[in-house]
């Protein structure tokens, strides 16, 4: 059976070391070890083929943004792990729980303990998870507002089968980089402030994209999310 191609291979491996060089060069800026960044390659609309060639080179850390599209993927593709980091219907908890290693998108109460449900019946359990939130209050964008979180944050620390890695936002659609900023700079405040009250919430940061992902290491992201440097531009259906 014939692996990857070794072409696309060796251009994974040439994106892979670019964004992992400007991670690098933005931790030494802020005094950051790159070893506390994970980088998770959003491969949503990349065929099969193209990720037997990334995970290869890699990229095996992939970030989907629907169930169904992991759903088709991973029972083709091994060496990888998969996180959810678009938003989850309850109707595919379940699926999402089977298949995700870890979903970024828990966005309410409810889905929480859904998801919690879920891993304990489904032996999942600790299943990873990071709180969405809605830092930029953007009424496009779905999350906790800051508010809510705070009254609610003790509550999802002791579901005993999630492990909290911490926050996750999207950002806002800005013109610069140094435009998303204060959106890294709030996630980053908010955590410090829960994580002081609820012992039992991670410290991870997952935030920061393709346009934007070195001001987010800056400003203290954990996992960084990005797609269009490492496959290029893709249409979205």
């Amino acid at each position: 059976m014939a692996g990857p191609d070794s072409q696309a291979v060796a251009e994974f491996a040439a994106a892979r070391r670019l964004v992992l060089s400007t991670v690098a060069e933005a931790c030494r800026r802020v005094g950051r070890d790159p070893a506390g960044v994970q980088l998770v390659a959003v491969s949503k609309t990349v065929p099969v083929a193209r990720l037997e060639a990334a995970i290869a080179a890699g990229l095996t850390t992939l970030g989907e943004n629907r169930v169904q599209e992991a759903d088709s993927k991973s029972a083709l593709l091994t060496g990888a792990s998969w996180h959810l980091v678009g938003p989850l219907q309850s109707n595919k908890a379940r699926r999402a729980v089977e298949l995700f290693d870890v979903i970024e998108s828990v966005d309410s109460v409810e889905l929480a303990h859904r998801l919690d449900r879920l891993a304990g019946e489904l032996g999942r359990a600790p299943l990873g998870a990071y709180l969405q939130v809605n830092v930029d209050r953007d009424d496009a964008k779905a999350g906790f507002e800051p508010e809510t979180l705070a009254a609610k944050a003790g509550e999802l620390a002791v579901l005993s089968n999630l492990r909290l890695l911490g926050l996750m936002t999207v950002g806002r659609l800005v013109f610069s980089a140094e435009e998303a900023r204060p959106t890294f700079e709030r996630l980053r405040a908010l955590s410090g402030r829960l994580r002081a009250a609820v012992p039992g919430l991670g410290a991870g940061l997952s935030m920061g994209m393709t346009d934007d992902y070195a001001v987010a290491v800056e400003e203290g992201a954990t996992v960084i999310r990005v797609g269009r440097a490492l496959f290029g531009t893709r249409q979205v259906g």
